[in-house]
């Protein structure tokens, strides 16, 4: 059989070129279209379903949630492995797929069965799928250069603009917000009032929620005009939520600034995020979406960030924590500049001790059209240019070059048997 193929080749020489730099070709288009990162994303094929119940325990959190969840997902299709996590006032599942499941496929059939569970939960516990990202996926870390503001306005700033209009990038799964205090109205309620005016906490968390509603009427016409009646009512100040009565007292209106105070304040915080010693600070992680190109998702991301800055306030600017293209340069071109190193010396070695151009020529340029062709065969196996990767086709360079020498010493060894016994013409 390969004696058959090495005469199919030798006979038709002309079509074994234009197969190989077709193949050249396709390989250098398949290099330009190959994802770029600086690792290889190793991490499961998993889809994370988080659920918040501030104020439980742990226990309470694994026996009324976890374990429903837990549950009911083990039906799932192609699932390998589910595993719970329960801590205070939150859950986690993580439902880990087989290899060859599409990331997209899993979450759909996780939210189908999610639809069922939910009726086995708590009343107004909804759990909810995480972003569709992995283990190595925050390829951007950035920070808010705002000393003239504090940081609840920086984190407003942050959550109500930054973030919406980052996460409109392409390949971006989402930008995660950290730093700064997460403005809130805090209610500081007086018990010893609240007894004596005969109110409970139910009565004063219904009451401000009802109040911090808008509500819509019919339409009123006159003189051939109408119009749209509407209730505004949300709360915009705390003097709004001061305001909202609860009851009456012998006649006389009870609100809230009669049984406590309104301040605004911080969203209770278990860390702070400190830069270099400097001080705190407010930013974003920006995380990709599965099988993205991370260099160019960076690079998208740089440029909404420059369209962003024209919207922000004065004497605001961003400033980079962490950029993985800085990583994925270094390495890629560190590994791009030993394979040319490598191609080079490999080259003038076989030169030297073949000392026959043509020879060393059919050898030498193996090395390209394999390295090219090694690219076609990743993107058809969905790996992007890593340090993995590329050093494994650094080191697959002898075995090309071995290949070539063996196939030429063959052919020497023949030609020279039979000069030194020619066939005889009898």
């Amino acid at each position: 059989m390969v004696q058959k193929l090495i005469e199919l080749a030798l006979r038709n020489r002309l079509v074994v070129v234009l197969l190989s730099a077709a193949m050249l070709i396709w390989g250098i288009l398949s290099i330009q279209k190959n994802p770029i990162d600086a690792i290889p994303d190793l991490s499961e094929n998993q889809v994370i379903v988080f659920t918040e119940w501030m104020g439980r325990s742990p226990q309470i959190i694994e026996d009324q949630v976890t374990y429903p969840l837990v549950s009911n997902l083990q039906g799932v299709p192609k699932v390998k492995n589910i595993r719970g996590s329960s801590m205070f006032g939150m859950s986690f599942v993580y439902v880990i797929f087989e290899d060859d499941v599409d990331i997209y496929w899993a979450r759909t059939r996780v939210l189908e069965r999610l639809n069922y569970a939910q009726r086995l939960l708590p009343q107004g516990v909804t759990p909810t799928l995480g972003p569709d990202g992995t283990g190595v996926g925050h390829v951007f870390w950035y920070t808010l250069d705002a000393k003239n503001m504090d940081l609840g306005e920086q984190r407003a700033l942050q959550d109500w603009y930054i973030k919406l209009a980052l996460q409109t990038v392409p390949g971006v799964a989402e930008i995660a917000s950290f730093g700064g205090f997460e403005k809130q109205y805090q209610l500081v309620i007086d018990p010893v009032r609240l007894q004596f005016y005969n109110v409970s906490m139910m009565d004063v968390m219904n009451k401000v929620k009802a109040n911090n509603n808008d509500v819509g009427g019919r339409k009123f016409e006159m003189s051939d005009m109408a119009y749209i009646i509407r209730g505004l009512g949300y709360v915009k100040n705390k003097e709004d939520i001061e305001n909202i009565a609860l009851t009456n007292y012998n006649g006389i209106p009870v609100r809230i600034k009669d049984i406590g105070s309104v301040q605004m304040g911080g969203e209770l915080r278990l860390g702070i995020f400190d830069e270099n010693g400097e001080g705190e600070v407010v930013g974003g992680i920006v995380v990709m979406r599965y099988n993205e190109n991370a260099n160019k998702v960076i690079e998208l991301v740089k440029k909404k960030m420059a369209d962003v800055q024209r919207g922000l306030p004065e004497g605001v600017k961003f400033k980079v924590a962490y950029d993985r293209t800085e990583l994925i340069k270094a390495s890629v071109e560190n590994i791009k500049g030993k394979l040319i190193e490598e191609m080079i010396i490999v080259s003038l070695i076989v030169i030297l001790f073949l000392l026959h151009w043509r020879s060393a020529l059919s050898i030498i340029i193996q090395i390209p059209i394999t390295i090219a062709a090694s690219f076609i065969l990743l993107n058809a196996f969905g790996i992007s240019s890593n340090i993995m990767s590329l050093t494994g086709i650094a080191l697959a360079i002898g075995v090309i070059v071995d290949n070539g020498i063996i196939m030429s010493e063959n052919a020497y060894r023949h030609l020279s048997e039979w000069q030194n016994n020619p066939p005889s013409n009898k």
